[in-house]
């Protein structure tokens, strides 16, 4: 198969981290794979690094100057499949593929996103033949009772948990936390605002009898200045350390004790998915999203959302006892490595792509 992954937003997300994963696996197997990104974003740089075929595209263009550079590529690629995250590059890659005479669409969901569907969604629906990627069962009987008239695939989101293995913890003097004590590491993203407050308010209940307890935050967007006001303002400044976004995420998740997911999306499963695989509990917010990675009570808590005072009496006792919370980062990981496989994955992956492949299914609904 000659696929093309088309990721207009420059940011690093997990979306952009489980193409990567998937398109290194597909051309493990044989496929022609090729990346369209941003020049200067981290997806560029990791694809060039692993050997991938990357075309650079400006995300600052007009959808019409778009459509055009890309019907170059398509033609020149001879590409038959190309899988998008968004609805506008959805509009804008099926322009090309009218212009170029070809292929399919398939539009990725990012993990336990809604999916709806604007003006241009169903414009890019009448222009070109299309399908939906998901990632559990559960978002795909969602989209069937909907009534959404489009095929979709489940392609659920896994790791190699052999990757971390080889992790070393980044040094605590490196990252801004105490010598001793226990560490939370938290992973966040700029969806997560609403999550990483509850972080900050059970914190500030239980800081106070707990003097020795830190927190790093990593992950797009934790070196705005906003959330340091809101720490400042809840009196638990000096218990945080904002890192932003880094590459060497995974060293300074193995640096901490316990993991706090305060993430969305795809985001949050590979936060999940990265804790337990580092042998790590998770505490999260009960969530659609992380009931489906994290087994509360066995490979990690999830919070009810209510009484801030309720919510760190839960989190108190569950950092009370370290051989509890080890024990539960050893079941997390024995999780991932059953139910949460990058093989399974890529096989999913791969059976989409080729399913949407099958040129007698080319047809548009115009």
């Amino acid at each position: 198969m000659r696929v093309l992954l088309y990721l207009g937003d420059k940011q690093w997300s997990g979306c952009a981290r489980a193409m990567l994963a998937s398109a290194r696996g597909l051309v493990a197997r044989g496929h022609q794979i090729t990346i369209a990104c941003c020049a200067d974003s981290r997806l560029n740089a990791l694809a060039q690094n692993a050997g991938l075929d990357v075309v650079a595209i400006n995300s600052a263009s007009t959808a019409a100057g778009g459509v055009w550079d890309l019907r170059k590529v398509l033609h020149e690629r001879f590409v038959e499949v190309v899988v998008v995250t968004t609805e506008r590059d959805q509009l804008i890659v099926s322009s090309a593929m009218r212009l170029a005479e070809r292929g399919a669409v398939l539009r990725r969901v990012p993990s336990f996103d809604p999916f709806e569907l604007q003006r241009g969604g169903k414009l890019a629906l009448k222009i070109a033949t299309a399908g939906l990627i998901v990632t559990t069962d559960r978002e795909l009987k969602t989209i069937n009772h909907a009534g959404w008239s489009i095929p979709a695939s489940v392609v659920p989101i896994g790791v190699d948990v052999s990757g971390y293995d080889d992790v070393q913890a980044a040094p605590r003097s490196a990252i801004g936390a105490p010598p001793h004590g226990l560490l939370i590491g938290c992973s966040y993203n700029v969806a997560g605002r609403n999550r990483i407050a509850t972080v900050f308010r059970t914190l500030s209940l239980l800081a106070p009898r707990h003097p020795n307890m830190h927190v790093v935050v990593v992950g797009p967007g934790s070196l705005d200045e906003e959330l340091r006001m809101h720490a400042a303002a809840v009196g638990v400044g000096p218990v945080f350390t904002f890192l932003g976004e880094r590459e060497d995420e995974l060293n300074v998740l193995r640096a901490a004790d316990v993991g706090w997911v305060a993430a969305e999306s795809d985001s949050a499963a590979y936060g999940c998915l990265d804790f337990m695989g580092l042998h790590m509990a998770v505490i999260a917010e009960r969530s659609l999203l992380t009931q489906h990675y994290v087994a509360d009570g066995i490979s990690g808590l999830l919070l009810s959302p209510g009484d801030p005072s309720y919510t760190a009496s839960e989190v108190a006792e569950f950092l009370a006892t370290a051989e509890k919370y080890t024990t539960m980062g050893n079941a997390g990981r024995t999780r991932v490595q059953r139910d949460f496989t990058e093989t399974a994955m890529i096989d999913a992956f791969e059976r989409a792509v080729e399913a949407a492949g099958d040129r007698t299914k080319w047809t548009t609904s115009a």
